[in-house]
């Protein structure tokens, strides 16, 4: 951990450091094989239980397009995207995820990733045909922490549908923007991702040095994916961006017309962390998918990363909304390259609900709670969200 002498206090309330202020000390393996160059994330392969009720979720309520769909299968892009998909449902026994997705730079990067990782000893399994529709030659691997991952370069392109304006809906997803990974160790996840090219942006520490969340990017935003600490590995959530937050606010509308008001777990509001506008959805098999907007530029080289204190209220919400208990513990699974769900393991650092919301947590919207309401001093307990 970066000592907070080191760092610079904001007056948003925030760290500021150079590198990113994590250790680990139980590090993966640094390969002497390159990473593979990635470009963004590209793609997330849900197994759903129920394909029409999943397909009505994200086509008809969400919004997204169909590519191409069978009677096992459908194939969802966002309305700025012009490779075959953004998401893939495919129907199964037990709800999870199939694949974190990454596009790559060139078709020789999928030699470094499959150097990269059986460097590791990590089983990887290579299909010049694909593993899905739309893409060409493709990795997928089972990572050190236990999470499928896949880089692919050739894709079969689609039209992009940016200035089909009579398609738009309010609430229009343009983009999936990013994914998110539970896992037990989040120092030991973020170094491992750091050897894959991947770079810090923010985190959330508290002043003994343990880490609840670290936000990872390839593209110039402020993430591709996030380590969320807690038993894993499993997937917190897949992001679609959307153009505004008006956006946002027309789908719990769209919701609460359709008597589905339920769906909507948390939000909408806007995170301390990312500084982006958020609404968190449930669909039919519980996978939890957010919608995300108004993030920031991270492109450049010395961008400085972010540290928030564990107990700010403002970290997770900016308005210093409480966070419902199911979104710190409810999690999918993920699954192997046989299509087993790989076991969970248990957290043993601190449970961020437990020291923010627990029995005994403690938080602050003001340091010191210098003229703090009795009602707002700390966060709210769980007794207060009912």
């Amino acid at each position: 951990m970066t000592h907070i002498d080191d760092r610079t206090l904001t007056s948003s309330g925030f760290y500021l450091s150079q590198e990113a202020p994590i250790q680990s000390d139980n590090p993966i393996p640094t390969p002497s094989s390159p990473a593979p160059d990635i470009l963004r994330c590209a793609y997330m392969e849900l197994v759903v239980t129920d394909l029409a009720a999943s397909r009505e979720f994200y086509v008809d309520v969400l919004g997204l397009t169909v590519t191409e769909e069978d009677d096992e299968v459908v194939y969802l892009r966002s309305l700025e995207e012009f490779i075959h998909h953004n998401l893939v449902l495919r129907k199964g026994s037990v709800a999870a995820v199939a694949a974190f997705s990454y596009r790559v730079r060139t078709p020789a990067d999928l030699d470094r990733a499959a150097a990269f990782y059986t460097e590791l000893g990590c089983r990887v399994e290579r299909r010049k045909e694909g593993f899905v529709k739309g893409i060409g030659d493709s990795v997928r691997v089972e990572d050190p922490l236990g999470f499928p991952y896949e880089f692919f370069y050739e894709v079969d392109h689609v039209e992009r549908l940016a200035w089909r304006y009579d398609l738009y809906t309010p609430g229009a997803l343009v983009r999936l923007d990013h994914f998110n990974q539970v896992t037990p160790d989040v120092p030991r996840a973020v170094r491992h991702y750091q050897d894959l090219g991947f770079r810090v942006t923010e985190d959330i520490q508290d002043s003994d040095g343990v880490v609840y969340a670290a936000w990872m990017r390839r593209k110039p935003t402020v993430h591709d994916t996030a380590m969320t600490g807690g038993d894993g590995p499993r997937m917190h959530h897949v992001a679609f961006a959307t153009h505004e937050k008006h956006n946002i606010l027309a789908i719990c509308d769209k919701l609460g017309a359709l008597r589905r008001s339920d769906v909507i777990e948390r939000g909408p509001g806007r995170h301390g962390v990312s500084n982006a506008f958020y609404l968190y959805l449930r669909d039919p098999d519980g996978h939890r998918v957010e919608i995300y907007t108004q993030d920031y530029y991270t492109g450049d080289p010395d961008n400085p990363v972010v540290t928030w204190d564990v107990h700010d209220n403002q970290r997770r919400d900016w308005w210093g909304t409480p966070v419902v208990p199911s979104w710190y513990t409810e999690a999918s699974l993920v699954l192997d390259l046989d299509g087993n769900p790989q076991p969970v393991v248990a957290r043993t650092d601190a449970s961020e609900m437990a020291v923010t919301i627990g029995a005994d947590g403690f938080s602050y919207t003001r340091r010191d709670n210098e003229d703090t309401p009795e009602r707002k001093q700390g966060e709210y307990k769980l007794g207060h969200q009912l």
